[in-house]
């Protein structure tokens, strides 16, 4: 035997205890960053993933800073009405959710994830200093007639530009360190792939701990000390966070360059050719029976129409096709995304009233802790993450082994059943925000206080908790699913972008939000009367709008159980047996 050797060396075993051989100690697919092939021993899987969930709180912590008690700003020192400032939140909220389509793009088709994180990190620091400073320029609004109005000024312009450049970056940060801590586990080896599902899970708790903190501490900040302050300690955060996600490169597991043509290229092609070819009236049937014969794929009588893509461009298959039925299966995958998605944005839509209407209600609301001190309204947040933190390790621990020994199916339950017990959560969500609103209104009616804008209803926030706790049941199940569902079933190439397809669920669900809210006002607020949504909270009927949102989830979750019973599986992972 050589002992220099690795490739006669097939009975050696590693120093791991696994008793697994030496050759498969190497990474199939991976270099470390040396561009070395990747060494599963001294690489990825939990000792790398550490580093890359910390730096998810950090970035969640420096998010949820600026993005929970916005509209309090905007409601205060820049003077906007309630029903613009929530127009603006959820446009705001619904870009940031869409650019990480943009991101991803940047990621997979030019820069990489590892280098787009850096990149993002840099520009992030940036835009959240902006954003500290434009809070020290005088601001100028008038008051006329009681009623407060700013005018379009630097200040406003600023810190617009500064909130978007925030979105933009945090678009490009987060689905490549979502995509880039999935890869370093290894979907062909067993003991890796069990552990990538529970990453999805102790990921999201990590993302829960950064705003669960992030908006206890900073919320109260920005109201009772500074909102420079409040704007500024995120900055400090996300450099922090910079320097922790460089201090384990030497530890990560990098995607192996290929030759091929990229995902993009061969997915797009199919279309193409399908579309030159839609006019070919020789049938493609012998080419479907072929595919299955050969790859015996389930998935290959959806979307028939893209099988013409195998057709050769003189209409036969003789010569050869352009596409092979591997890029065909490839394209079909990603098309079958769609009525997920789709089906999902109600969902959506009801988590953005959480930093919105929840936190106006709240503002409403006795808010004392004793005799001396008032929380903010915008801390009830903190309890979406405080339920997730509590929730995540009861489903991975005894929720997951429970349903084991049940269905027999490795996590449990399958990733659609998950996202689709969420969304039924989120229905339960709403009917209860509607009966607390109820109740808000019917105390301030009896204590005479619905002409009064500024009274503080004697009724505890605390009243709020339980769909604050609903918000984070639901994303246990909804978003963490979404996050494995649209990272597993696109190619290995493109998991950025697929990550980015899940946030922009919650980018289009906040403009839908913005659309809802928009439409609501009109309609409802008719000659001169307050509508549903009003100044005046004591006045508008926000729990109708909650009973609205509850009507169109339970829509959207019938559409969602047909596109998910009439689903096929990519089956990619060496743990799967039965998903």
């Amino acid at each position: 035997m050589k002992e220099s050797n690795v490739v006669d060396v097939d009975i050696e075993t590693t120093t791991t205890g696994l008793d697994i051989p030496l050759l498969n100690n190497f990474v199939d697919g991976a270099v470390d960053y040396k561009n070395r092939q990747a060494i599963r021993s001294i690489s990825g899987f939990w000792r790398s993933a550490i580093f890359i969930i910390s730096v998810e709180v950090a970035e969640r912590f420096a998010y949820f800073g600026v993005s929970s008690n916005l509209i309090t700003y905007l409601t205060g020192p820049l003077g906007q009405s309630t029903a613009t400032a929530a127009e603006n939140v959820n446009v705001w909220l619904g870009t940031a959710s869409l650019l990480p389509l943009v991101g991803g793009f940047i990621a997979d088709g030019f820069l990489g994830r590892f280098r787009t994180i850096i990149m993002a990190s840099l520009l992030y620091i940036l835009a959240l200093g902006m954003l500290a400073l434009t809070t020290l320029i005088p601001s100028k609004c008038e008051t006329l007639g009681g009623a407060t109005s700013c005018s379009p000024h630097f200040q406003v312009i600023m810190f617009f530009m500064s909130l978007y450049l925030v979105a933009f970056a945090q678009g490009c940060h987060k689905p490549c360190v979502l995509a880039f801590g999935a890869d370093q586990f290894d979907a062909s080896d067993p003991h890796e792939c069990t552990a990538k599902s529970s990453f999805f899970n102790w990921w999201y708790f990590g993302m829960c701990i950064g705003p669960m903190v992030g908006i206890f501490v900073l919320s109260y900040i920005q109201e009772y000390l500074s909102w420079g302050l409040g704007f500024g300690i995120p900055c400090a955060v996300m450099g922090l966070a910079l320097v922790i996600f460089l201090l384990g490169t030497m530890t990560y597991r990098f995607p192996k360059k290929t030759e091929d043509k990229s995902a993009f290229v061969r997915i797009g092609q199919v279309f193409v050719e399908a579309a030159r070819n839609w006019r070919t009236t020789q049938s493609t049937v012998s080419l479907e029976e072929q595919a299955c014969e050969t790859f015996t794929r389930q998935g290959s009588q959806q979307f028939r129409f893209l099988n013409k893509a195998l057709l050769s461009p003189d209409g036969s298959n003789e010569s050869g096709p352009v596409c092979s039925i591997d890029e065909v299966e490839e394209a079909k995958s990603v098309l079958r995304l769609i009525p997920i998605w789709a089906s999902c944005l109600a969902y959506s839509t009801v988590s953005s009233q959480q930093t919105t209407l929840f936190t106006k209600q709240g503002a409403t609301m006795d808010r004392s802790i004793g005799p001396n001190f008032e929380i903010p309204a915008a801390t009830l947040q903190s309890f979406i993450g405080l339920s997730i933190v509590i929730l995540i390790p009861i489903y991975d621990t005894i929720l997951v082994p429970l349903m084991r020994s049940v269905t027999k199916k490795p996590f449990g339950i399958t990733m659609l059943q998950r996202i689709g017990t969420g969304i039924f959560i989120s229905i339960v969500l709403m009917v209860v925000s509607a009966l607390v609103e109820s109740k808000r209104l019917k105390t301030a009616t009896e204590y005479g206080l619905i002409d009064d804008p500024g009274a503080v209803i004697p009724m505890k926030i605390w009243w709020l908790l339980p769909q604050y706790v609903l918000v984070g049941a639901a994303d246990v199940f909804a978003i963490v699913g979404m996050q494995e569902f649209f990272y597993d079933q696109v190619p290995s190439e493109l998991r950025s972008i697929g990550l980015a397809l899940y946030l922009s669920v919650s980018g289009v669900g906040n403009f839908l939000s913005s659309f809802l809210i928009s439409t609501v006002v009109k309609i409802t607020a008719r000659d001169g009367e307050d509508g549903w949504i009003s100044d005046n909270m004591n006045q508008g009927h926000v729990d109708y709008f909650y009973y609205l949102l509850a009507g169109i989830s339970a829509v959207a979750f019938v559409i969602y159980l047909y596109a998910a019973n009439s689903y096929v599986y990519n089956q990619r992972r060496a743990c799967d047996v039965a998903k």
